[in-house]
């Protein structure tokens, strides 16, 4: 028996991609989309749909790949997944789906994402007949737990408002991720789709300042569904922090990808200097490197205080930002950062060595006493979010009793429910689990199931 190898997607070349936002990969042929779905072995207990936090039939999708029916085929995967030429891109299915393939254990899984992501790109969702149930329902915040849950409460028949903080739809998918992973068109088709399903969407509306929790109940919707994310950068906490040519990775990637920062004829310039210093290793501090590339930095370093071994991106990520020339400083710690007229000029690192594993299973990086000063225009720093506060402190203005844990996220249930009757809770605002597109899609069907469920 000949055995198929894993298909790849065409890549665009490497030198050329350092100064574009096209797409990286290409989607795969349809003659590759068949190799490669003709690799599943349909198991009879499918371990990669226990690995789909949205439970999608992964084998059932990939059969009506083989067989050529790509329409066929989607609507399968958005039986429980409305939006799978996004997760075909974005989600880690390494660590989910892909992960528990049989044919990884010996050789290489099906590229489960690739092919999930052809599938979206060539087929069309199912006309839904909708029959209005007198309900309605409020959405906070646009990304996937609110696009998510707008859809299935909307083809259950409720009247969905979602309110978007800024002045463009999608969250952390807009803002926070490049269009060289995610193109806008795919995304504008999903945003579009909901649209058109009478989903209403009212942009530059900050609930907690805007409109309150509250004012919202007494406006008459029957359900509030909170989803606003995790947008409040975790900083360094070190000398030098407040100078000119600091930002947290939501802040850069915001400037670029959502406010165009880096086009010439932008409100918003964004000052580009020779080096950049990317702070962290994870799948944020790999976009806002190879973001870094594009916009014009001569020399962009990551700079990680344990070693690749234990770099939590993508190895796909961390491979294509190889590809584009981002230098890896690794077992380098922040120390300070040094300033002249206002403006970063370098910053000091102290040198580790890896010792004892931590809570999280990875090495804990030692301090040797060693340090190292490097010249910096730029440091961009990409540790990780916490909640906002707002909705959470407007409520407690309002005598709303919504418990939050000592960091600030919304405590709910496995439901998705808060402590306040009618007002649920899911995505990064209120974690479960790993904070993934495809998490928060599981969190936004959870709520809209617990809504359905309490309105009907």
């Amino acid at each position: 028996m000949v055995m198929i190898e894993r298909q790849k997607p065409v890549e665009q070349d490497m030198v050329e991609r350092r100064s574009n936002f096209n797409p990286v990969e290409e989607n795969f042929t349809a003659e590759q989309a068949k190799l490669e779905a003709s690799r599943c072995l349909n198991c009879k207990n499918p371990m990669c749909k226990k690995g789909c936090p949205v439970s999608v039939n992964i084998p059932e999708f990939i059969q009506e790949v083989k067989n050529g029916n790509i329409q066929k085929a989607g609507e399968i995967i958005r039986e429980t997944n409305m939006l799978p030429s996004v997760c075909g891109r974005v989600c880690p299915q390494e660590r989910q789906c892909e992960s528990k393939c049989i044919l990884g254990i010996k050789g290489t899984p099906v590229a489960i994402g690739a092919l999930e992501r052809y599938v979206g790109d060539n087929s069309e969702p199912v006309e839904v007949k909708i029959t209005p149930n007198g309900k309605k329902v409020a959405i906070v915040g646009s990304g996937c737990a609110g696009m998510s849950a707008a859809n299935d409460l909307r083809n259950a028949g409720f009247e969905v408002t979602i309110f978007e903080a800024l002045h463009e739809t999608g969250g952390v998918l807009r803002y926070g991720i490049p269009p060289f992973r995610l193109p806008r068109t795919v995304l504008d088709r999903e945003i579009k789709g909901l649209k058109e399903k009478g989903v209403k969407i009212v942009k530059n509306v900050v609930v907690g300042k805007s409109i309150t929790l509250k004012q919202l109940k007494e406006e008459g919707y029957d359900a509030i569904f909170i989803c606003s994310g995790a947008g409040l950068p975790k900083m360094m906490g070190i000398k030098g922090e407040n100078l000119n040519g600091v930002y947290s990775a939501n802040e850069f990637l915001t400037r670029v990808n959502l406010m165009h920062a880096n086009e010439l004829t932008t409100p918003t310039p964004l000052k580009v200097g020779e080096k950049a210093a990317i702070i962290g290793g994870g799948n944020v501090a790999m976009d806002a490197a190879r973001t870094a590339v594009r916009v014009g930095y001569k020399e962009v370093y990551i700079m990680y205080r344990r070693t690749e071994e234990e770099l939590p991106a993508r190895k796909e990520e961390i491979r294509h930002a190889k590809e584009e020339g981002v230098i890896f400083k690794l077992l380098r710690a922040p120390v300070e950062i040094e300033g002249e007229g206002g403006l970063v000029k370098s910053m000091t690192f102290e040198i580790m060595e890896l010792g004892e594993p931590d809570a999280s299973g990875r090495r804990r990086p030692v301090g040797t006493g060693k340090y190292e000063t490097m010249d910096f225009d730029a440091v961009i720093v990409s540790l990780g979010t916490g909640p906002n506060p707002i909705i959470q402190d407007s409520a407690k203005s309002d005598n709303l009793e919504l418990n939050t844990d000592k960091k600030g996220y919304i405590i709910i249930n496995e439901k998705g429910e808060t402590s306040i009757n009618e007002i649920y809770a899911g995505g990064d605002v209120a974690p479960l689990g790993e904070s993934t597109a495809i998490n928060a899609m599981g969190a936004g069907k959870r709520a809209a199931k617990t809504i359905i469920e309490a309105l009907s």
